[in-house]
């Protein structure tokens, strides 16, 4: 996160957020976030929602995740929420929205479901 300038201002119990400023160094050809980081901060927000409900001995991997990109990736800053939808042992079921913010409006850019595997036994680096 430290890469892309990423920020975690919310940390909760099954729910964080993840803030990314708009910069030159995140773009695409026409100006807007990448949608490979728009990706990144989806998994990323949505998997640290998973860490949130896993014993601190254990830690979690992303199996799988589905991600509509809804519109440009266009604004002063993006932010992803992640959030667990089912907690399971063996496996997570989380989401994750991700909003551009322009002028002070929010529009929904993309749309993430993911399957986290718990990695029980096997602590974080």
């Amino acid at each position: 996160m430290r890469l892309i300038r990423a920020t975690f201002p919310v940390v909760e119990q099954g729910r964080t957020e993840i803030h990314l400023p708009h910069w030159q160094g995140v773009e695409q050809q026409h100006g807007f976030v990448h949608g490979g980081v728009v990706g990144m901060i989806a998994d990323s927000a949505a998997g640290y929602a998973a860490m949130t409900m896993v014993p601190a001995t254990d830690s979690v991997l992303t199996v799988e995740f589905k991600l509509n990109l809804m519109a440009p990736a266009d604004g002063e800053k993006l932010i992803a929420r992640g959030q667990v939808v089912r907690p399971g042992r063996t496996l997570i079921v989380t989401k994750a929205d991700v909003f551009a913010i322009k002028d002070g409006k929010e529009t929904l850019c993309g749309l993430m479901q993911q399957t986290i595997m718990v990695m029980h036994g096997k602590v974080e680096k």
